[in-house]
């Protein structure tokens, strides 16, 4: 009998979670092809690649220059779109684990109005907040 209404509670709770998951699946293809995009784009090319020339001596300094600022750029955006991924993914882990929507300072529920738009989110409104000041006054 205990069985069957750990399982029946089991069952209320993937659901409930459940189009959470398809917001994080969705936000974790769309992030992956955006990393897609950005390497085939920027990154992979290589300065005679992205100038269409046969000879790189006729590259002009001043366009290589802007083409090295686009790939480091593309790079930094790559990072924070992987670092996001890694989130997701630590999301979805939670999920299965029973942790999902549980704030990691205070253990309280974090509100399904702040997981719609930030469905990664690992901390309730309030500790967000107080971590982003603690961080705002350790960089002064």
């Amino acid at each position: 009998m205990v069985n069957k209404k750990r399982k029946e509670k089991k069952k209320v709770v993937s659901q409930n979670w459940e189009k959470y998951r398809i917001l994080l699946i969705e936000l974790k293809q769309k992030i992956s092809r955006e990393i897609r995009h950005l390497t085939e784009e920027n990154i992979a090319k290589s300065q005679r690649d992205a100038s269409g020339e046969i000879s790189g001596y006729t590259y002009h300094m001043a366009d290589m220059a802007s083409d090295s600022f686009d790939r480091d750029f593309s790079y930094t955006l790559v990072k924070n779109e992987q670092e996001l991924i890694y989130l997701i993914d630590e999301a979805l882990s939670k999920m299965d684990s029973g942790g999902y929507g549980i704030c990691e300072f205070c253990n309280k529920k974090i509100t399904k109005k702040r997981l719609k738009a930030i469905p990664y989110a690992k901390n309730c409104l309030n500790c967000q907040e107080e971590e982003e000041k603690r961080i705002r006054k350790e960089a002064r």
